[in-house]
């Protein structure tokens, strides 16, 4: 199956909650169609770091090769800024070889900033950053996100008082620009994306069975080494717990553990709680989003049925 049309060329996205299905999906649907795959995964991205990401395997990339994985070191940052051009480029090399883009993954901040642009935001100040840290050293991050609710009242209700990295970007923010995240995402103006888009998010209706995957999933991360990764991240890299890194879901619990601040007993169910969290956030962005064609991927025909789908999208 080419695509031949006067249309825009298709990319389709594949989103959805943390074991919920999307890889194997992806790999159906690249086994049935003409597609290339993009990950949009912000722990995918970063080198070394493959049990605890569920990173597709050497014989799964060598099949389906996906792209936008392994970019940076654990010690470096991702933006979904960067994301956005990243992707952008890769779903133009992809639709000029006249193949399909499957873009596929859990970050949903990246969907969003790939479909809806990005606001004009400020540089990162590296003086200002060292501030905020000294502040919160001296006070605690719950009170650097009293400020941030007094001068922009609408992040700070998204936030946690804990949220460290979100806390410190906005107020760097609103202190370099006078302005609340919000007021500039408002003002945000992006160019139509060059491709049309099916956009299908995954939704189980079996809130339970998720569960009980994510329980299943998160021991075999443990099984096949998952702590052992980490502590050999540890020695090759100069990482500290407030890297994006090691804040993601599952490393966070483990880098606890070895630090002394958590049981190793506790290991485990600390890090299923915590990926149950992650799966609800994720569900909750995608309630959020308009434009989605919701599948339960634990139906019978899911599978087929979305195979199909996209086979009669790309058609036009």
């Amino acid at each position: 199956m080419t695509f031949v049309s006067d249309e825009l060329p298709p990319a389709i996205f594949l989103m959805g909650p943390t074991a919920s299905g999307k890889s194997a999906l992806a790999l159906e649907l690249a086994a049935a169609l003409p597609i290339d795959i993009i990950s949009v995964d912000s722990a995918q991205v970063f080198r070394d770091m493959n049990i605890g990401t569920a990173k597709p395997d050497a014989a799964i990339q060598q099949a389906f090769p996906h792209r936008l994985i392994d970019l940076i070191s654990p010690e470096e940052r991702y933006s979904a800024a960067r994301f956005r051009e990243d992707a952008l480029r890769e779903i133009a090399a992809i639709t000029a070889r006249g193949r399909i883009p499957l873009l596929v993954g859990g970050t949903m901040l990246y969907f969003k900033a790939l479909r809806e642009g990005l606001a004009d935001l400020p540089q990162a100040d590296a003086v200002l950053r060292t501030e905020i840290d000294d502040a919160a050293a001296a006070h605690g991050w719950p009170a650097l996100h009293a400020e941030l609710a007094q001068r922009d009242p609408v992040t700070a209700a998204r936030l946690k008082p804990t949220d460290a990295q979100r806390i410190q970007r906005a107020l760097e923010v609103v202190r370099l620009t006078g302005q609340p995240l919000e007021e500039l995402f408002a003002a945000q103006r992006t160019a139509p994306l060059p491709f049309r888009v099916l956009a299908l998010a995954l939704q189980p209706q079996d809130r339970a069975e998720l569960h009980r995957r994510i329980a299943v999933r998160y021991a075999d991360m443990l099984a096949r080494g998952l702590v052992e990764e980490i502590v050999a991240l540890r020695k090759k890299y100069s990482l500290d717990a407030g890297l994006p890194s090691m804040r993601c879901v599952g490393y966070r619990q483990v880098w606890e553990m070895l630090e002394g601040r958590l049981p190793r007993a506790e290991l485990r169910d600390r890090g299923i709680f915590a990926t149950r969290q992650f799966a609800k956030r994720q569900l909750t962005w995608l309630r959020s989003m308009g434009g989605l064609e919701f599948i339960d991927p634990l139906a019978d025909d899911a599978s087929r049925r979305t195979v199909a789908q996209v086979q009669n999208f790309c058609q036009g």
